[in-house]
């Protein structure tokens, strides 16, 4: 495939708001994950919160919008002056020439859930003041994320789970490639909810402590809340050696069950396989790999099984969710703002939480950080029933 630029890009989560918060964080190793204490919920597990979420006052002309996922949304936004660069892409392709795809997979339903409990008690009816359509509906992000920037161009949600916004990347490459856009912002949102937390614990996917991807002692994840947004561009004549492109792409489903992975990760590998196809580039040409690693027991072992396979037990990899939580549709987003992010100061994060390594897992999985020259870094996101994105990006020299 012909490599797009991320000319700007950000993400905020639990561990840091914005891209100097963020690699600061990873640095230190600084984990965001707490005891839950989110709205009524009474679950003994931690979360990732992005403080000041509640605070964010919508833009006037668009508070009919308002919910946590679209204020997490224009917070993420205000971040390293993105929606200026975006501001001078519109001046300079056009606000009909910019699409615009973001990945979420619950989006506002905090909303709902909320709405619910002030139903009129002998109707039933939700309040006046509920719209579905600008806040829980999937689309709501987009439809927000579109009025917030001023875009005109094509404009859609991917909501397949914890590969969203891992696959809005490949949604923005097949609309740039087909000449219909010049450029795309891609990115991705989910906050927290009621629903995702009692629902992981319901299916016994929840740990009691901060989650340990890969670990021997991993017993489940930590949900967490985030937004990351990337433009992507053609690549200009004339590019900085420290620029980053998004070189390859992989997407798979191997549909084996709703919420497991295939045992041997079929999918996982037939998604890392096609992305480095799609860079033209040889297993031993990554120089990291960012694991999508939940710290549950089955999809941590796939991964790894995966990996293996296409890579071998000596490319250095990791999980970031040790730090900022799985932040589920944001997860991709967050986690390609954290590959730019290695590649840009030659770094790469240990994971976090993390002191003994499955012993059964043949991967190099680094339990602190490590700093070297990078050349080309992939990135893993996998959601229920087997939806799989790996991402390839590389330095522009």
């Amino acid at each position: 495939m012909k490599p797009l630029h991320l000319s700007h890009y950000t993400a905020t989560s639990c561990i840091g708001l914005g891209l100097a918060q963020t690699l600061e964080a990873l640095r230190s190793r600084r984990s965001g994950l707490a005891h839950c204490d989110f709205d009524t919920v009474d679950l003994d597990t931690h979360i990732g919160v992005v403080p000041g979420v509640d605070e964010v006052v919508m833009r006037a002309d668009l508070s009919e919008y308002a919910c946590r996922n679209n204020r997490l949304l224009q917070f993420a936004a205000a971040q390293d002056d993105f929606a200026a660069a975006v501001a001078a892409a519109a001046g300079k392709y056009g606000p009909d020439r910019i699409g615009l795809f973001l990945g979420t997979s619950t989006s506002g339903i905090l909303e709902t859930e909320l709405a619910y409990r002030q139903r009129d008690p002998a109707t039933g009816a939700l309040p006046a003041s509920f719209q579905y359509r600008n806040s829980h509906s999937t689309y709501s992000a987009a439809d927000f994320a579109r009025r917030f920037f001023g875009l005109a161009g094509p404009a859609a949600v991917v909501s397949s789970a914890c590969s969203s916004s891992a696959k809005v990347f490949a949604s923005a490459r097949r609309m740039i490639d087909a000449g219909l856009i010049d450029a795309a912002v891609v990115g991705g949102v989910d906050s927290l909810c009621l629903t995702t937390l009692y629902g992981f614990n319901s299916l016994g996917l929840t740990s009691n402590l901060p989650c340990r991807p890969f670990a021997a002692d991993r017993n489940g994840i930590s949900i967490g809340e985030g937004a990351a947004l990337a433009l992507l561009e053609r690549v200009p004549e004339n590019l900085d050696a420290n620029e980053v492109l998004l070189a390859g792409i992989g997407e798979s489903s191997d549909a084996y069950h709703m919420s497991s992975p295939h045992p041997e990760g079929l999918g996982a590998k037939l998604a890392m396989q096609q992305a480095l196809d799609s860079a033209g580039l040889r297993p031993e040409q990554i120089s990291y790999i960012n694991l999508h690693g939940t710290a549950t027991q089955t999809n941590d072992a796939a991964e790894g099984r995966a990996v293996a396979s296409v890579f071998g037990a000596t490319t250095p990899c990791s999980s970031t969710k040790g730090a900022t939580g799985h932040t589920l549709g944001a997860a991709g987003g967050i986690e390609a703002i954290i590959c730019a992010l290695a590649l840009r100061h030659g770094f790469m994060p240990g994971g976090v939480n993390t002191l003994q390594r499955d012993p059964e897992l043949a991967i190099n999985y680094l339990l602190e950080n490590r700093d070297g020259h990078l050349d080309a870094v992939l990135s893993n996101s996998f959601g229920f029933g087997g939806t799989n994105c790996s991402l390839v990006f590389t330095r522009a020299n």
